[in-house]
């Protein structure tokens, strides 16, 4: 059997997208999986070899590359592990709790001369596509750029219930949305820093709405509005050029049900990283198009995170800086 031979880590309710898109997308196979939920192992027994730990995986070979699609917390344990075997590593979003563990992941990357890949889904997104076209025949430079990303939680979490523990997720909607909003901006007017962010959390102590305001270098405006306690489910981004003219995309626009257009996104990310294990050379994390490219932005999405946190703290206490 040919094809790129993936091994994914994780099979939690993100999974099934990677699994989807690797039997949709020409060239790559699933070669391998791995949890530690007995239960969720015993469907592709037969089909594929199963392991209980990554390390086992990894030890038995046979792969080309590695999805990396567990609880937030052990992005970083799982990527070093896979970098450290040389093997080409997908992080689905976050890359890893805090900067400091992006940087490191990517620097790893960088030292063994392997891509790292940080999936941020919706910058494959059909609506997206079609918008970053419609820019590209636009004379008009970005003047600002605004995200939405409204859900209600608990309909995306299953049985994945560490979404709702800031340690494992590394914080709530700003953590776990944040990046993908922010991937956006990037996408569609460069990178960003913040200006300040309002955060509001629940009684647990979980952020659950937030508005960041960004901007980037040369003066373009940037804005996330994040919401974990919608009904329903809103994911939109609108941007105003310096002529006064106003473009927009509906993320959901011809996928009718919660999540479904995330099954077009993964198989976006999947054919995008098996391009890159094709075609990589020596991966340079600074480098624009090479193929660690995705890395670096990750990282950058954490420090946005991060500075978010910092601001809504220094809020509540009345410090300034």
């Amino acid at each position: 059997m040919s094809g790129l031979r993936f091994g994914v880590v994780g099979l939690g309710v993100i999974s099934r997208f990677y699994l989807a898109a690797l039997e949709r997308v020409p060239g790559v196979r699933l070669a391998a999986v791995c949890d530690r939920d007995a239960a969720v192992l015993e469907p592709f027994g037969g089909r594929v070899p199963a392991f209980a730990d990554h390390r086992e995986m990894l030890a038995a070979g046979g792969l080309d590359a590695v999805v990396v699609t567990v609880p937030n917390d052990l992005h970083l344990a799982v990527g070093r592990d896979a970098l450290r075997a040389g093997l080409p590593v997908c992080v689905e979003k976050p890359l890893a709790l805090r900067a400091a563990e992006g940087a490191e992941l990517a620097a790893l990357a960088a030292e063994r001369r392997v891509p790292l890949f940080t999936a941020f889904h919706r910058r494959y997104n059909a609506a997206v596509r079609e918008l970053c076209a419609a820019l590209a025949r636009h004379p008009s430079p970005v003047r600002s750029v605004t995200a939405r990303y409204f859900e209600l939680i608990e309909e995306h979490v299953g049985r994945d219930r560490w979404y709702l523990d800031p340690e494992r997720c590394g914080g709530g909607c700003v953590a776990d949305n944040g990046p993908n909003a922010y991937d956006l901006l990037r996408l569609l007017a460069g990178p960003m820093a913040l200006l300040g962010a309002e955060v509001v959390r629940d009684g647990t102590g979980v952020d659950r709405s937030a508005v960041l305001e960004l901007a980037g270098p040369d003066g373009v405006r940037g804005r996330i509005e994040l919401d974990w306690s919608y009904p329903g489910e809103r994911k939109d981004v609108t941007v105003e050029l310096a002529d006064g003219t106003v473009l927009r995309a509906d993320l959901l626009a011809g996928h009718a049900g919660f999540k479904q257009s995330l099954w077009h996104e993964y198989e976006g990310i999947v054919g995008e990283f098996a391009g890159l294990l094709r075609g990589a050379g020596p991966a340079d994390p600074d480098g624009p198009g090479g193929p660690s490219e995705r890395g670096p932005d990750g990282v950058d999405a954490l420090r946005v995170v991060e500075a978010a946190y910092r601001a809504e703290a220094a809020a509540r206490t009345g410090v300034r800086g």
